[in-house]
């Protein structure tokens, strides 16, 4: 593959990948290594969200050309920006040699209560209300982290710095929670290699999301044994192994 691309979740942006870019970049040095942000967020954040997913994904597939990459890519990709890789998958499953989808749910393969837990429902109203940028990103590290509580205030207030840098309109976070909540997959499993990879300590999505997915997509399946829904986060060097093995397999299957 000519690329690996990195496409974050829900008002997340490309700094949100914190050290993974690197990590994976140290076990794969001659592949380049590039996170787009979607339309609303991070370097794009005075542009408008659309308002569904398969116009982010055609936004990404051109954010891709316009900055010189060619096909085919492999995409790292977690939450809505994984639901954004499914729907790049179907629409252009030649541009894709891989899809490693993190700790996503799509209908039709899990119900709503799976997809976005009850118990995650007062913390998401806490980051919807909050107008202080550090209680907001706090809000956020407990609903999607399980590192150490030492780590928590290194990891906020670099959160909370982007955020103050580029922030998310409201009415960008609400269309993007729309896009998310009404999207629903293709039938059929796209014709793309996917990995689908979750944390078993996830408070925002049931790790039984990315279950249902890799049953109906016979896809390949891994569980990180304590992680939260930033997987990358928490663990990147496991997702970086995880992924390189995974290709490595992809690879030896592929020989004659």
């Amino acid at each position: 593959m000519n690329a690996w691309i990195l496409l974050r979740g829900l008002t997340r942006e490309a700094r949100h990948w914190g050290a993974f870019p690197e990590v994976l970049a140290a076990r794969c040095p001659h592949v380049p290594i590039v996170a787009i942000d979607l339309p609303g967020n991070g370097t794009l954040n005075n542009e408008p969200s659309p308002p569904d997913v398969a116009t982010m994904a055609a936004a990404c597939r051109a954010r891709a050309r316009a900055l010189g990459l060619a096909p085919p890519f492999g995409v790292v990709a977690m939450s809505l920006g994984a639901m954004v890789t499914a729907q790049w998958a179907h629409d252009a499953p030649g541009e894709l040699a891989a899809a490693v989808l993190i700790n996503t749910s799509l209908r039709p393969h899990s119900p709503f209560h799976h997809r976005l837990q009850a118990a995650a429902w007062p913390g998401l109203l806490r980051v919807a209300l909050s107008r202080d940028a550090r209680r907001r990103e706090q809000a956020v590290w407990y609903l999607t982290s399980r590192r150490p509580e030492a780590d928590r205030d290194a990891t906020v207030a670099a959160w909370s710095a982007i955020h103050r840098d580029r922030p998310v309109a409201t009415i960008n976070g609400l269309r993007q929670l729309w896009a998310a909540a009404r999207y629903r997959a293709p039938a059929h499993a796209p014709e793309v290699p996917m990995l689908m990879l979750c944390g078993a300590g996830d408070r925002l999505v049931n790790p039984n999301c990315s279950a249902a997915i890799a049953r109906a997509w016979h896809a390949t399946l891994r569980t990180h044994p304590w992680s939260g829904h930033d997987l990358p986060l928490d663990d990147p060097a496991w997702v970086a192994e995880a992924v390189l093995a995974w290709c490595d397999q992809q690879l030896s299957d592929s020989r004659p």
